[in-house]
């Protein structure tokens, strides 16, 4: 059925009827605003997670308790590596002695080579001595190979142990840099099994108790900041392109009664939640509110716009985009602009004034 013809069927009835009910627009403040809910959430929070498998041994705090980043939350058992880091500072200790400079194994083979560097020099000037001697016929000739032979013999045992020297000296450093990350290594895995607040403020809830076991990457304990509180609110896809940052937000939670806060919006979501076919609006508190409470329900009123003094009518007079009045006693649906619009009201920019006489269905 076309709106034309519901309008006429409409106009029909209301002449049909002998009662009607007659209003005129009145001036008073007006407001659009889209409903959300939520919770208030901590604006700086951190779930704390097991990085090991494990049994708390100690648990350090309780729900409520300040603490300071660094501070250990729990501790969990830690025997094996324990052992484990003992064991590899062993090898780093001995690693780094046999690297140092007294290192016995650098100076025996520093020994031979000098050693070994000495007779190189000896039995060079031996060789340089018998080939001058050659020359002049002082020595003979199986005399100077017998020095020569010495003298590349010497060389080489100078050569090998020069490079037997380099060669334990590099392999030791090796070792001693892999000694380092071994120990580094274990020290941060025995690192994980104390379990530490990565920042400053209060432990909302604590998830085990000494005696329970943890698996990795299992949630153990939730902290956040005791300053700034942020309005996790859920705005209906239908409305979510009305939303805008910085506009006003009034709400009041659960615990607090029938007390009104006032907050603005600060960040939209892009991702849809198919669950609840809803978007995430993050708003935050305007003055500075003490809310020690966390996750407690939020109803809100995001404000899209207001007008004070507007000229309003009831939304349910409006017939389409008209109103259906008195002229002289006769009933004539007139065309009329409207501006804001909430469930209620309806305000008139157009086409009608406070004088004119508007006709109500007796159902309306």
């Amino acid at each position: 059925m076309s709106l034309r013809i519901l309008s006429v069927l409409l106009l029909l009835a209301l002449v049909a009827c002998d009662k009607t009910e007659t209003i005129h627009p009145v001036r008073k403040n007006i407001v659009e605003s889209v409903y959300a809910s939520g919770t208030i959430i901590p604006k700086n929070e951190h779930s704390i997670f097991a990085l090991i498998n494990g049994t708390i041994i100690r648990k350090h705090v309780n729900d409520g308790d300040s603490v300071k980043k660094g501070q250990i939350l729990y501790e969990l058992s830690n025997e094996s590596q324990a052992a484990r880091l003992n064991s590899a500072k062993q090898l780093l200790d001995k690693s780094s002695d046999d690297a140092s400079g007294n290192s016995h194994i650098l100076n025996d083979l520093k020994l031979n080579m000098q050693n070994a560097q000495d007779k190189f020099k000896l039995d060079s000037l031996t060789f340089t001595k018998y080939k001058n001697l050659l020359q002049s016929s002082a020595v003979s000739q199986m005399d100077y190979d017998a020095k020569a032979l010495q003298y590349s013999t010497s060389e080489n045992l100078y050569k090998s142990a020069k490079e037997k020297y380099q060669s334990a000296k590099n392999d030791l450093r090796v070792s001693l840099s892999n000694a380092q990350s071994q120990m580094a290594s274990a020290q941060s895995d025995l690192n994980n099994f104390i379990i530490r607040s990565d920042i400053d403020g209060v432990v909302f809830k604590t998830y085990k108790e000494e005696g329970e076991s943890v698996r990795i990457s299992e949630l153990i304990a939730l902290v956040g900041s005791t300053a700034g509180r942020v309005l996790k609110l859920s705005v209906d896809q239908q409305d979510v392109n009305k939303i805008k940052v910085n506009q006003e937000v009034m709400l009041k939670t659960d615990v607090s009664g029938s007390t009104i806060y006032k907050a603005k919006v600060t960040r939209l979501y892009p991702l849809m939640n198919e669950a609840d076919q809803s978007f995430r609006v993050d708003a935050e508190f305007i003055e500075k509110v003490s809310m020690p409470f966390i996750h407690t329900s939020v109803e809100a009123n995001i404000i899209i716009q207001s007008k004070n003094n507007a000229l309003v009518i009831p939304r349910n007079s409006l017939v389409n985009d008209s109103i259906l009045v008195n002229d002289n006693g006769d009933k004539k649906l007139i065309p009329v602009k409207t501006g804001i619009l909430t469930l209620d009201d309806a305000e008139l920019l157009s086409g009608a004034d406070e004088k004119t006489e508007i006709i109500l269905s007796p159902e309306k």
